[in-house]
């Protein structure tokens, strides 16, 4: 199955929590805190404006973005796990 975001919505991925610190101790599952920082996998067309055209919007596929703690809904597809954010819910982007 594939899903594509309606409107400003865009889909991401969650990156993966270090499992490991820069001094060497482990961190358990239960200890970590889920990153607020993911990978943008789709994006809509953006809200339709009232001169017909779609607002243009500001991120792309593949790009590394940082939302909000309770922002977005969480999906499965595939047995994959992504979630599904209104786009003035990121907060920024990682320029590389």
């Amino acid at each position: 199955m594939k899903l594509e975001p309606l409107f400003d919505n865009v889909l991401v991925k969650r990156l993966d929590a270090d499992e490991v610190t820069d001094g060497g101790i482990i961190i358990t599952d239960q200890a970590q805190h889920p990153r607020m920082e993911a990978r943008v996998v789709a994006v809509g067309k953006g809200r339709p404006l009232e001169s017909g055209k779609n607002k243009t919007m500001t991120v792309k596929v593949g790009e590394v973005v940082y939302f909000s703690k309770y922002a977005g809904i969480a999906v499965e597809v595939d047995d994959e796990d992504y979630i599904i954010l209104d786009e003035q819910d990121i907060l920024a982007r990682v320029k590389e």
